[in-house]
């Protein structure tokens, strides 16, 4: 291997600094611990420790799992659609193009990010590039609708574009909302399809997830079978917060789902019931997983907010600062071993962290390249840190 390829992280720090205003670059965790210094939206937490690869890692073939993405990392749409605060097209493009130069191939989005604001930045950066070089998935459940006008801000997307959106789990929905994301994208296909929000944290599905999933047994659940079946998709599944929808299509005879995204489940931080109980349910059955949020909507890259709330869980901050620690003695950064610990279950199939700026994307990116030692996973387990059976980076 070229000796170029162990740099530490310093250059890329510098490429870093150069996409960024100073202002926004955090310190890193060996001179600043302090987290106060890292919840400015856009800052960097620099990635510490050796390179030991030059490009980011990829699936073998499983005939285990019924889909894998060929990346194990890729990059999240919300912050494209101006989730909790606004960026310009050209700052969501400047991000979409160093996820691109740095490598980057996968893309998640939604019509839900920002009511179709995400899909239709999306689509714009990747026209002129061919389909079969990246993937892409998106989501059903919700259908929009023009709202004639400009569209006041939502509790969650910010400035987001001038549509309205409904419920729909329905075949006829299902099969709306993907011909929907096939013009916002451009795109004459879809990689994968997930389920979007049955889950029992959506409290706006009129009669709880429960009914909203026996219309999806037979609407959309269905209609994405036949959709792959004709070519228009090539897997499908949920995006949920919570498992409950996840495993009751586990258990009976409803249609086996070939992946998932499971955000808000499976963190460094919190990864007691997935480890035990999801991801075995989701083996027998050889459906993959797609982990979102794995650095906890930012909390484990400095963010004063949790799994996107500012209610903090009891113990995180302190759990989080412990983890630090240990990190700062290995000389590596909480955020690498977040993202590398997210990636490492032999069923994930990719991770999808977020960026607001093109410093983030790259941080990421580095992250997944550098050698984490051995004694610090070690240390990990026997501080009871992280579950004593969690697979970790080899």
């Amino acid at each position: 291997m070229d000796r170029r390829d162990f740099l530490t992280y310093s250059a890329a720090g510098a490429v870093a600094a150069a996409l960024l205003p100073a202002s926004s670059l955090a310190s890193s965790v060996a001179s600043d611990p302090a987290p106060s210094s890292l919840t400015e939206r856009g800052s960097v937490m620099r990635t510490e420790g050796r390179l030991v690869r030059a490009d980011l890692p990829l699936n073998l073939p499983s005939s285990a799992m019924r889909y894998m993405t060929l990346q194990r990392f890729g990059m999240g749409g919300t912050q494209i659609g101006n989730i909790f605060a606004p960026i310009s097209d050209e700052e969501a493009s400047s991000v979409l193009q160093a996820a691109w130069g740095a490598g980057v191939r996968l893309y998640d989005t939604s019509p839900f990010y920002g009511f179709g604001l995400s899909e239709y930045r999306l689509g714009r950066f990747l026209h002129g590039k061919e389909p079969d070089d990246y993937v892409i998935s998106t989501k059903v459940g919700r259908v929009l609708t023009a709202s004639g006008g400009q569209r006041a801000d939502h509790a969650i997307w910010k400035s987001p574009a001038p549509f309205n959106y409904r419920y729909d789990y329905t075949a006829a929905g299902a099969r709306r909302s993907v011909e929907d994301s096939l013009q916002r994208l451009g795109l004459p296909r879809i990689d994968i399809v997930y389920i979007h929000d049955l889950s029992p944290d959506n409290t706006e599905l009129e009669g709880g997830w429960e009914a909203a999933y026996r219309i999806a047994r037979k609407g959309a659940m269905v209609e994405l079978e036949k959709m792959r079946d004709e070519g228009l998709i090539k897997a499908w599944g949920f995006g949920v917060n919570t498992p409950n929808a996840v495993v009751q299509a586990l258990a009976g005879d409803d249609p086996v789902p070939d992946i998932v995204l499971l955000a808000c489940q499976y963190s460094l931080l919190d990864h007691g019931e997935a480890l035990r109980s999801t991801f075995p349910a989701l083996k027998r059955k050889g459906t993959s997983v797609v982990i979102g949020t794995p650095l906890n909507d930012g909390f484990l890259g400095g963010r004063s907010r949790y799994n996107f709330s500012l209610d903090l869980p009891a113990g995180a901050v302190e759990k989080r600062a412990r983890i630090m620690a240990v990190a700062s003695r290995h000389s590596i950064d909480i955020h690498t071993a977040a993202l590398q610990f997210a990636a490492a279950h032999p069923q994930v199939s990719a991770i999808i962290p977020g960026a607001r700026s093109p410093g983030q994307i790259i941080s990421n990116v580095q992250a997944m390249k550098v050698g984490i030692p051995v004694a610090f996973w070690d240390e990990l387990k026997s501080q009871k840190l992280i579950d004593v059976q969690a697979p970790v980076p080899s």
